[in-house]
Order: structure tokens, then C-alpha cells, then sequence
């Protein structure tokens, strides 16, 4: 029977990589070949956005007014467009093999259980990524645009590649943003993050979260940065309760595990 990967603090994990740093040189050449097959699988995704792009890019225009209300003033400049907005189809379908693709990397060190939750977790990688980019399209786009347009009431006609850019860039940040609670109970899991230490710290994570969200929000008013920090501090809470599940998940099968052993060692 194959031994079961033990759950071994952080720190000496490091100690060991230290002490023989030619122990990284497996899984780095291991991850090396991950990636190469996650950008594979990028540049299929994206090939295969093409298809669907110029739609993409037509709904995309839709809060400013449509495609009509954009001016290109460079002859290569929808060119470019069409290649961002394919770029971020392309990532936003590949999410779920990318996280595939790692989930192969870190699985040997995991324990059964903690692989199948990894597994069953790959999808929501893709409905958490797709639930930011809802709440970006429907919720904070519409309002940080008509502060921008309307600001000092100077009459904007906005380039494709710099309108495009802007809303692209917002959708990917929050998206990302999106991923949080399942970042936060995979490093739960693998031993990484306590959520205690979460709970604890929650008025510093106000802190990142209040500079994130000035950084991500396109425009400077408070009200805007406020619809940006909402969701994400209830997505901190809401990867707190993912990390207590995680926690609770090991300590049964740590239990389970015991009880095991002891009933082996008493037939034996």
C-alpha cells in the first residue's frame, strides 16, 4: 500500500529545501512542464475565441452606447482590440485546465481527500472568475462610466484600444478578485493558512482590501471604491468559512485515520 503524504509545518518543509536546494530541482522541472501545457492550452482557448470575439467586443460597447460610439484613429487599432478581448475569452475558458494543471502538480503531496476536494473545487474556479465578471459588467461599470464621461462635463469620444483596455482590465481584476475564498482553502488545506489567523487579522485584510480596491476601481469617488470594497470583504468572510471547512475536513480524517491505526494495532 502506498504511504499516505504527511502533513508537515512550513517551516520545515523550508528547512529541508535549505539544507538541499537540489531537492527543488524536480519540482521545478515538473512545473516547468505544467505551464508549458497550460500555455497550450491558452493559445487553443484564445484560437478558438475568434469564433465568438467580435460579438464579445459588440457587448462589451453596450455601456457606453455600442460600437457606434467608439472612433479609432489608428489603422491597426481594432486589430489590437479584437486580440485583447480574444485574449480574455481565451484565459476565461482555460481556467479550468489551468487549475487542472496545477491541481496534477500539487496532488502527490496531498491526501486522498484533500485531492478529491481539489478536484471537485477545478469548476468553481471558473463560476467564481465568471461571478466577477458579472459583478464588474452589471454593477460597477455602469456607474464608472458615467462619473468618467461626465466628469467636468467635457464631451468624450472614446478610442476602441483605450475604452476597451479600461473595461477589460477592470473585468480581469475583479474576476480575480473572485478567486479569493478558494485560494483561500486550498492554502488551508495544504497546511499554508489558518482561519484563525484570518479571523484575527481581519482589520489589516480591510487595509489591502481598501488599497486593492483603489487601485482595481477606475474612478477616484468613494462610492464607486465602496461597490468594489463591499464584495470583497464579504468574499475575505466568505474564504474564512471555506478555511474552517477545510480545517474540519482534516481533523476528521485525521480522526478517522487514528482510529484506524488503533484498531490495527490491537488485531495486531
Amino acid at each position: 500500500m502506498k504511504a499516505e503524504p504527511v502533513d508537515r509545518p512550513l517551516t520545515d518543509i523550508i528547512s529541508d529545501v535549505a539544507a538541499e536546494p537540489r531537492a527543488l530541482l524536480e519540482p521545478i522541472g515538473a512545473m516547468r512542464k505544467h505551464i508549458l501545457r497550460m500555455l497550450v492550452g491558452l493559445v487553443i482557448t484564445v484560437g478558438m475565441s475568434f469564433i465568438f470575439t467580435k460579438q464579445i467586443v459588440g457587448i462589451l460597447a453596450v455601456p457606453i452606447g455600442g460600437l457606434e460610439k467608439l472612433q479609432a484613429i489608428e489603422v491597426t487599432e481594432t486589430i489590437g482590440v479584437f486580440m485583447r478581448v480574444a485574449l480574455l475569452c481565451g484565459f476565461t475558458l482555460a481556467i479550468p485546465y489551468i487549475a487542472f494543471e496545477l491541481w496534477l502538480f500539487i496532488a502527490p503531496a496531498l491526501k486522498p481527500r484533500a485531492k478529491m476536494m481539489g478536484l471537485f473545487a477545478i469548476p468553481l474556479v471558473l463560476v467564481f472568475f465568471a461571478a466577477g465578471l458579472v459583478f464588474a459588467y452589471f454593477i460597477l461599470l455602469p456607474p464608472a462610466l458615467k462619473f468618467l464621461l461626465g466628469f467636468m462635463g467635457i464631451s468624450v469620444i472614446p478610442r476602441p484600444a483605450s475604452y476597451i483596455n479600461f473595461v477589460t482590465g477592470v473585468l480581469f481584476w475583479i474576476g480575480i478578485c473572485f478567486e479569493y475564498p478558494l485560494i483561500s482553502y486550498v492554502l488551508t488545506a495544504i497546511g499554508l493558512v489558518k482561519p484563525q489567523s484570518l479571523m484575527r487579522h481581519w482589520r489589516i485584510a480591510l487595509v489591502v482590501i481598501a488599497i486593492i480596491a483603489a487601485a482595481i476601481t477606475p474612478t477616484t469617488d468613494p462610492v464607486n471604491m465602496m461597490l468594489v470594497m463591499g464584495p470583497m470583504m464579504l468574499l475575505y468572510f466568505i474564504g474564512i468559512g471555506l478555511s474552517y471547512v477545510a480545517v474540519i475536513g482534516k481533523q476528521k480524517e485525521n480522526k478517522k485515520n487514528a482510529l484506524i491505526t488503533s484498531d490495527m494495532d490491537r488485531e495486531g
